[in-house]
């Protein structure tokens, strides 16, 4: 498939027009060309973009149990697919990239050769929620964007896109299925740690950013398409529930904000972003239907389509259609609001909502039916089917099927990129109290930074590490200064899945409360907490001798800043609450919006303040 000097070729013993493979048309007449000889089965293959894993030493992979996968083979040649979320980390770039090449290859051994999109999930920080984001692995490491947003730097967003698209182009990743620009104005809401926080302001200044980065000033051969979601805004969740579970799918708007949420997408238009994806969750109490966003005509095709003007692809959430299975355990549809619809209804309905194509579905012969049935034209096809193929020709695909692996060795994780991350993980990091306490000349001075040298008690920090801050010893008792690193509290929910999202309960537990405190009393503390959410503090407000808030930093990131080799930068990207009490009382579209939060949005120390 590689022989554009001719206008047909033979494969299979059938004629193909060769020509949509001259990169010297324009891309429109090369869509055309291809379409217009695709069969209804092949078309079908455009419109699913399920998961797919690597194979071990970056083979192409046979079935996965714990996926509930099958082959490469089947999806790539049995059932005609060529979009595909890549899961799990690549232990090496080399083998990411060889298994790119594998797949790309294997896909030029079809009738038409179309090729691959790969697409991933965030795989840049340095913490992980495996239900929404994948680990690192090889790539360069940097806070959430939650923690970007805590710098608030859109010249350093830009910069992360730009480097994380090196990172994945290197290794043929084509689709970003970010950024989030849901606004987190519901403090329990689960996904906030991949927003840039409560602001509509900031967050559309930063997603912007973000999606410049990636795309560049404009779609092209050597960019990483943005899958910007989630379209009209995913914060406002019902008891900050997430839409994943059925007891999560209601978004409510109590304060009549449903188009401030709007805001970032606006900006991201504004960007070039090229694909959008909607929410699981159901809209209550608004002027549109009240259906999960991607079966909704009214939000897809009214609001989005229609009023925004966007003709980009609108690719749904994962899993909308089928009841799956994940890590053993059932996992029904999020078909919020048509529950009571077969699959094949459901899949009627997205089509009719203006979707393009199925996230997480792998079921093209159910969508031939529907053609062949007289269900759904197919001319509603091509319309869906010509972004998709564009995409492919804008993004080079067909020009440029393979990557460089020895190249990819180089781009990935590159000291630069890394050193990049780990700056930006140590600017993240925020100072939210420092108190002034008498040292051993009975001089009054800010507890932080510490003076290297001093005896360290620590927990949740590798005592070889800590070491070299410091004299490490066994007890607080024994210690100048201690460090507890605690993640935001969260309720434990029956299944493994659902307790990948952090939801419940804003309140540590008492027995971590008793025990900060006991250890406080013992010798100064400073208590550092991932801030995934925003965690009450308010029984360690007087207690702590500096309380600190990491969005993502690594031990070393947060020992530099404590002992002044590096400046704490960050800023609050939401409020703090004071309780839970005050979290129950507020609107979950409302920002800024529990009374009496014990640290607002922007707080922020510096030493020396």
């Amino acid at each position: 498939m590689t022989d554009t000097t001719t206008t047909t070729h033979s494969t299979n013993g059938a004629q193909v027009d060769s020509r949509y493979l001259d990169p010297s048309l324009p891309v429109a007449e090369r869509v055309e060309i291809l379409l217009g000889q695709m069969t209804l089965e092949e078309k079908a293959g455009l419109f699913f973009q399920t998961m797919i894993t690597i194979g071990e030493g970056g083979e192409l992979a046979g079935t996965n149990p714990m996926f509930g996968t099958p082959s490469t083979d089947e999806y790539v040649l049995g059932r005609g697919l060529t979009h595909f979320n890549v899961l799990g980390a690549a232990p090496t770039a080399r083998q990411m990239a060889e298994w790119h090449n594998r797949l790309q290859e294997l896909a030029a051994s079809t009738r038409l050769g179309i090729p691959v999109t790969i697409s991933t999930d965030p795989r840049h920080s340095f913490s992980d929620n495996p239900g929404a984001a994948i680990m690192a692995g090889p790539f360069s490491q940097w806070p959430e964007s939650v923690g970007l947003a805590a710098i608030g730097d859109e010249a350093l967003v830009e910069r992360f896109g730009d480097i994380a698209r090196q990172e994945y182009t290197a290794v043929g990743i084509r689709v970003a299925l970010h950024p989030q620009v849901d606004l987190a104005t519901e403090p329990r809401w689960a996904r906030q740690v991949a927003t840039f926080g409560e602001d509509a302001e900031l967050t559309s200044r930063l997603g912007a950013a973000y999606i410049r980065g990636f795309q560049g000033p404009e779609l092209g051969p050597d960019s990483v398409a943005t899958m910007t979601k989630h379209f009209p805004g995913g914060g406002p969740q019902q008891d900050g529930e997430d839409p994943h579970f059925p007891y999560g799918r209601e978004q409510v708007y109590p304060g009549g904000q449903f188009e401030l949420h709007l805001t970032p997408f606006e900006a991201a238009f504004e960007a070039g972003t090229s694909q959008i994806m909607p929410y699981y969750g159901m809209p209550v109490g608004t002027e549109y239907e009240e259906v999960g966003f991607g079966f909704n005509k009214s939000v897809i095709t009214g609001l989005l389509r229609e009023h925004y003007g966007f003709d980009g692809i609108v690719c749904t959430d994962w899993g909308l259609l089928s009841d799956a299975e994940i890590m053993g355990q059932p996992f029904p549809a999020r078909a919020w609001g048509v529950e009571h619809l077969s699959t094949r209804e459901r899949m009627l309905k997205v089509l009719e909502a203006g979707v393009d194509q199925f996230g997480g579905e792998a079921i093209p012969e159910l969508l031939v039916e529907l053609v062949r049935s007289g269900e759904v034209s197919e001319a509603r096809l091509d319309v869906s089917a010509r972004r998709l193929l564009r995409e492919k020709f804008v993004l080079g695909l067909f020009d440029r099927r393979l990557v460089d692996v020895d190249a990819a060795e180089r781009i990935v994780g590159a000291p630069e990129f890394r050193a990049a991350g780990e700056a930006a993980q140590r600017a993240s990091i925020t100072l939210l109290t420092n108190v002034e306490r008498a040292d051993a000349s009975g001089e009054r001075r800010p507890t932080l930074p510490f003076t290297r040298g001093i005896r360290l008690y620590v927990e949740s920090v590798a005592p070889e590490l800590a070491a070299e801050y410091g004299e490490v010893v066994a007890t607080p008792e024994e210690a100048d200064l201690a460090i507890l690193r605690l993640q935001a509290p969260y309720e434990q929910r029956t299944t493994v899945f659902e307790n990948f999202f952090h939801a419940g309960s804003l309140d540590f537990p008492d027995e971590t409360v008793a025990h900060v405190r006991e250890v406080a009393a013992s010798v100064p503390t400073v208590v550092d907490v991932f801030l995934d959410r925003p965690a009450i503090l308010t029984p360690f407000a007087g207690e702590a001798a500096a309380l600190v808030g990491d969005f993502g930093a690594n031990p070393r990131a947060l020992l530099d800043v404590l002992s002044g080799a590096a400046r704490p930068e960050g800023r609050l990207p939401f409020d703090l609450p004071s309780s839970m009490a005050a979290v129950e009382a507020s609107r979950p579209d409302v920002p800024f919006d529990t009374a009496g939060p014990l640290f607002r949005f922007g707080h922020g120390l510096a030493y020396g303040e």
